[in-house]
């Protein structure tokens, strides 16, 4: 570029510049412990190592003496709104995350709990103060961050502690395998007054159910989203506390209608915990059609103790670890009397012969004992006991059908009554281990 195309350039470069909205900056007073809590759950959508570093940081918004805290990551957006001082126009700041929640511990230190949750704190622009400090705190250009993703409005309410743990039931089957990107998503069903959480990793497939409430009017259609499991993982942890119904939306990314896909609004799912939302995004595609994988009716189920399965999987997942011997399954066997013992898969066949496997306690359920006699089932440990732990019922059931030459070759379902349904709205289906 010459000199004078530098002096045409720069005036315009300038102009540019100046069409950039002047936004006020972010004033609140408010209280510690209020402000932590919600930088806590702000937290939820900052990724460290996302760009640009303007994407690092919280949006602050004030207005209506509330503040809300703002965080986006291009995959989960979290607004968390407080109480506080503000004056009567709009402001908004774009802090540091971690800068912010570092500061605002310092200017605490040496102060009592009680007395630091209490302590009044106050933002103007970049400047925090308490009664003690005031210092400046590192901002992003407004203008570089990209806006988060709008909240879903709730459709529907569940309680939040059974949405865990029908929640934490499923999460073992994801898939963690990064080239399977459809199969790392728990995938989420909103129909009639249920919600079925779903996932798979090929090897096995867990689906749970609980009860809706529609916020208003009843659903007209089901609606479906497939969210990241690892997402999810995390907030569980950050959901423990919570008690209480929490709201659920979901928005579709079906088109029919012919609309431009440049034009599509971005699929998600929105869960409302009243002064927090969390909107994540959904990601492509859906899990294979898992209702033709659960039989209606099995041959033969066998209820067996659960805690005595557990202890025997893990002294056989342990020996098989001791003697260096990988991926090989633990087998269920039957002998000719019934009795059921579990033991590892041992290398060659003379050392199999020579072991014992342990008892584990159980009984028919329905079907014919006969045709359990001389059958072996036989599973990856890992996945076994990912299932048992699934339960808390005193006995599992396990449900079998196809057995051939003596052995399983369809998947074994895994229910906590008899019913091949499922009681507790959980049903775990497992592949069971060909062994030559």
């Amino acid at each position: 570029m010459t000199t004078s195309e530098t002096q045409v350039a720069t005036p315009t470069a300038a102009k540019k510049e100046e069409k950039k909205p002047v936004k006020p900056a972010a004033h609140f007073a408010g209280i510690h412990s209020e402000i932590i809590d919600a930088l806590n759950f702000a937290e939820f959508g900052i990724a460290p190592k996302v760009q640009p570093p303007a994407q690092r940081g919280v949006l602050i918004e004030t207005e209506r003496n509330r503040v809300t805290f703002s965080t986006y990551d291009f995959e989960t957006a979290v607004s968390v709104t407080v109480p506080a001082a503000t004056p009567a126009g709009r402001g908004s700041s774009l802090l540091d995350f971690p800068e912010l929640k570092k500061t605002l511990a310092a200017m605490v230190a040496g102060e009592t709990k009680a007395v630091a949750a209490q302590t009044r704190v106050s933002l103007a622009g970049d400047l925090l103060a308490t009664e003690h400090l005031t210092v400046p705190v590192t901002t992003h250009d407004v203008h570089a961050y990209t806006q988060p993703l709008q909240a879903v409005p709730a459709v529907a309410t569940m309680d939040v502690q059974t949405f865990l743990r029908q929640l934490n039931r499923v999460l073992p089957a994801a898939c963690k395998d990064v080239t399977l990107p459809t199969l790392t998503g728990i995938q989420i069903v909103l129909d009639g007054d249920k919600l079925t959480m779903a996932a798979t990793d090929r090897y096995r497939f867990a689906v749970a159910e609980l009860p809706i409430s529609a916020t208003a009017a009843p659903l007209e259609k089901p609606l479906t989203a497939l969210i990241p499991a690892a997402t999810l993982a995390a907030l569980a942890k950050r959901l423990k506390a919570h008690d209480g119904p929490v709201g659920i939306g979901i928005l579709e990314d079906d088109h029919a209608d012919g609309t431009p896909v440049a034009d599509w609004p971005i699929a998600r799912a929105t869960l409302s915990l009243g002064a927090v939302t969390i909107t994540m995004r959904s990601l492509d595609g859906s899990l294979p059609k898992y209702l033709t994988l659960f039989s209606e009716t099995y041959a033969i189920a066998v209820q067996l103790d659960r805690a005595t399965t557990v202890r025997a999987t893990q002294k056989c997942q342990a020996t098989l670890k001791a003697k260096e011997l990988r991926n090989v399954p633990v087998t269920f066997a039957w002998d000719t009397d019934g009795t059921l013992t579990l033991a590892p898969k041992m290398e060659t066949a003379a050392d199999q012969a020579r072991t014992k496997g342990m008892p584990i306690p159980a009984t028919l359920a329905y079907g014919t004992g006969n045709a359990l006699h001389g059958v072996t089932a036989s599973f990856n440990p890992a996945y076994l006991l990912d299932a048992l732990d699934t339960f808390d019922s005193e006995t599992v059931t396990l449900h079998l059908e196809e057995l051939r030459d003596g052995a399983v070759f369809k998947p074994a379902l895994l229910t906590e009554g008899p019913d091949a349904a499922g009681t507790g709205g959980y049903r775990h289906l497992l592949m069971p281990v060909r062994v030559r």
